[in-house]
């Protein structure tokens, strides 16, 4: 080997083997290779390895179970890569079948929320309201179809009946939605009102009395003739409504109401809750089970009179705030009536004259608490249904001469007035209730709660029946059935009369306060006393245990009487003698 070949890489190392001579390149031997690229080397190389792995796992492989481990573990990740593709397929079909749902239905003045059978959350209910705004035009809203609805397969089932503990009428089960998905499916546009659009009221400064038959000043004295005209409805209607004197209802009206919540009343509200108290009547209730939606959007309003104002303020219940809970309190002077219940009829049967503003209403007797929350309320009785006016029917009666005798027993007003009041109906035509009436169900309602929307037919509904209250008794359920038929002849409008049963779900009933204060306190509980078990023993324990111990005193007389008969001793034969 030559100087000039040291330090040559040889073909064991793969490499190229050049030497150059005299200027020549030349190859030292026959076995060199030429010089591969760092590519062709590196890929070479994995070939080897892999190569050399492949039996080596394969080996491995086939000793006990890790093949078949393996097996299963890639079985399972192919199934759920399917899976996920197919649930993926089935979601985005069920997503277009909701789009084309939305995007086909249509309804007359109503959007009724639905669901599909997997259960829409809150957030699905919020953007299908928001797509059926979005897509609404005219007076037709889009809805989805009521065979959507989740309450759509709801079975009612009755009231248990009473028993010793509970007397009287029981709640019975109802279907409400959601809070979330009740608030979204408030209509967009209000309900058609048949013939009558236009709505204003009677203003008389000095109202005159011309006929012999009720009225006050404050309802305006309506002659006959002007009671019989206004149950002929037209386009465009002026009738007597209460509030006749006065700028406004609540200024110089003879239902007096401070400037400070008179602009409250003026304000736009989508829903309202309100209720009164006159002549320190009945006890507050506060509404429980009511969302924060509602908290926030729904005012609720409670009508008291000054005697009341002075009762709850030395009770401290009302302060300044003029806040009790959820009420806001809004106090009435210079009441129009004597009767503290017929001055309760002003602001149940007016609303739309105190409240210009508002869309839907619920009214509840000041006697009555409401546990439900109010959206969920006017979903199930007014949006669901297509109902403008909805109140519960009597839960025993459903004849008015029934019914007038009941209140007539029941001291309720003055039998002479009830009397005249029914036959003048009587003369007009009215008639014992009787299945000729079907589809109406009853003519008493129990009139404690009233949902309505606020249009110029449910308005007209309740400033003629105002007017036959303020005519005749207060009793309301004795003039509702006139006021209602006089107007179905004319008009395409019914009122939604649901059972009371379903009332007695959302508000509960309390005692007036004079009942109130003559109860006997509430017993005490009861106290419950348990006996510890008796403890196991053994025999022999029990057997030293039934033993009775002496006392000091016996182990002092009979030692006491040993010692006697030792001094004694030798003395029995004398004794004997």
């Amino acid at each position: 080997m030559t100087l000039k070949s040291l330090g040559l890489r040889t073909g064991s190392y793969g490499s190229l083997q050049l030497q150059q001579s005299n200027g020549v390149l030349q190859n030292h031997t026959s076995y060199v290779f030429p010089r591969k690229s760092s590519k062709v080397l590196l890929s070479s190389y994995r070939e080897k390895e892999r190569e050399r792995c492949i039996p080596f796992i394969c080996r491995y492989l086939c000793r006990g179970k890790v093949g078949m481990v393996i097996l299963v573990v890639f079985a399972l990740l192919v199934f759920a890569s399917g899976f996920f593709t197919v649930n993926k397929e089935t979601t985005g079909s069920n997503n277009r079948n909701i789009l084309e749902v939305l995007q086909n239905s249509k309804a007359r003045g109503r959007t009724v929320i639905g669901s599909i059978s997997s259960g829409p959350t809150a957030k699905d209910f919020t953007k299908i309201a928001q797509t059926n705004r979005n897509q609404t035009s005219g007076n037709s809203p889009a809805l989805v179809p009521p065979m959507l609805h989740p309450c759509k397969n709801f079975t009612f089932s009755p009231p248990p009946p009473p028993n010793t503990k509970r007397f009287g009428p029981r709640p019975c089960r109802v279907c409400y939605l959601s809070n979330e998905q009740a608030a979204a499916s408030m209509p967009r546009v209000p309900s058609a009102s048949p013939v009558l659009q236009n709505l204003t009221f009677v203003h008389e400064e000095d109202p005159t009395k011309s006929e012999t038959r009720g009225g006050s000043d404050f309802g305006g004295y309506p002659s006959l003739k002007q009671r019989t005209d206004a149950f002929d409805i037209k386009d465009s209607m002026t009738v007597h409504c209460g509030f006749v004197k006065g700028s406004s209802p609540g200024r110089g009206s003879g239902f007096d109401i401070d400037e400070d919540d008179l602009s409250e009343l003026n304000k736009y509200h989508d829903v309202i809750v309100a209720s009164a108290i006159f002549g320190n009547y009945d006890v507050i209730q506060e509404p429980i089970n009511i969302s924060e939606s509602a908290k926030r959007h729904v005012p609720f309003y409670m009508f008291i009179d000054e005697e009341t104002e002075n009762y709850m303020t030395n009770k401290s219940v009302l302060t300044s705030s003029k806040l009790v809970g959820l009420w806001r309190i809004i106090v009435v002077r210079n009441i129009p009536y004597n009767d503290a219940r017929r001055n309760g009829k002003v602001p149940k049967l007016l609303l739309h004259r105190l409240f210009p503003n508002v869309r839907y209403s619920i009214w509840i007797d000041g006697k009555l608490k409401l546990v439900r929350d109010p959206y969920q309320v006017l979903e199930r009785f007014l949006w669901r249904e297509n109902a403008t006016f909805a109140i519960s029917r009597h839960y025993t009666r459903f004849d008015v001469f029934v019914e007038a005798e009941a209140n007539k027993a029941g001291g309720k007003y003055d039998n002479a007035s009830i009397d005249d009041q029914i036959n003048f109906y009587r003369n007009e035509g009215l008639t014992p209730y009787s299945e000729a009436k079907l589809p109406i169900t009853s003519d008493v309602p129990e009139g404690c709660v009233i949902l309505r929307e606020h249009i110029p037919i449910t308005n007209l509904f309740t400033c003629l029946w105002f007017n036959e209250v303020d005519r005749f008794t207060s009793r309301d359920q004795l003039s509702f059935s006139t006021v209602r038929d006089k107007i179905m002849s004319k008009v395409s409008w019914s009122i939604n009369m649901f059972l009371d049963c379903e009332r007695r779900n959302f508000v509960i009933q309390t005692y007036h306060r004079e009942l109130l204060e003559h109860m006997p306190p509430p017993r005490p509980p009861r106290l419950i006393v348990r006996r510890q078990p008796p403890i196991r023993t053994s025999p022999t324990i029990r057997r030293e245990m039934g033993r009775k111990i002496p006392s000091k005193r016996a182990r002092e007389r009979r030692s006491g009487s040993r010692r006697r008969r030792r001094v004694v001793a030798g003395s029995r034969n004398i004794n004997f003698h």
